[in-house]
């Protein structure tokens, strides 16, 4: 589990169709071999550590799913180390399990706040509900305003200057994690949904 806090951004020094390698500086105080690193918001493990670069497995479920499969040596991420239980839950509980890619429709102003409008597939958009939360390349962000096909969030000057985001074009493609809580309350509720069938309906004596 992760906050959707970044920590840091890093460093793509080496791509290949199964691995990433990373340069980084701040989570290197305690990683180790097997951990778990968000990367733009997918959760991967640690292969290997050396010289402040570490190396992590991706499968082509993650680079079909996720952005991590267009990023090339030089791009920046985002980076989160797993949350342990004695800190603090700044943000939202996030899996680092990407639903779907989104892409940055919009970008606007209002005041020092930078607005995106980001496009999400009808799939997730259903989990989305205004002053809800939203994980966007792992960063926890707050939905401002939703509508049928897209999403608002607004950023504050330390978002956009200490994550990926404060880079984003219109056009760029962007992790997206709807909030886990929506998707155990849809199913709680489908469960608790009584299902009339013609079956019922005869027993209880409504038909014959």
């Amino acid at each position: 589990m992760f906050s959707g806090i970044v920590e840091e951004t890093g460093v793509i020094a080496s791509v290949s169709p199964s691995f990433l390698s990373i340069k980084a500086g701040i989570i290197f105080d305690d990683l180790k071999l097997g951990d778990s690193v968000a990367v733009d918001g997918v959760c991967l493990t640690v292969t290997k550590i050396s010289n402040r670069t570490f190396s992590v497995d991706v499968m082509p479920e993650t680079l079909k799913r996720s952005t991590l499969g267009g990023l090339r040596a030089g791009d920046s991420v985002n980076l989160e180390r797993a949350l342990t239980l004695s800190g603090r839950l700044g943000g939202h509980l996030v899996e680092g399990h990407v639903d779907a890619t989104g892409t940055v429709e919009r970008i606007d102003w209002e005041g020092e706040s930078e607005i995106l409008t980001v496009s999400a597939p009808f799939e997730i958009l259903r989990y989305i509900v205004e002053k809800g939360f939203i994980a966007v390349d792992g960063l926890s962000l707050t939905v401002t305003t939703k509508f049928k096909t897209n999403f608002k969030v607004s950023l504050v000057a330390f978002t956009r200057s200490h994550t990926t985001i404060g880079h984003k074009r219109v056009g760029d493609r962007v992790n997206l994690e709807v909030d886990i809580i929506a998707k155990y309350v849809e199913s709680f509720v489908a469960k608790s949904e009584p299902r009339v069938t013609e079956g019922f309906l005869a027993e209880h004596g409504f038909i014959s």
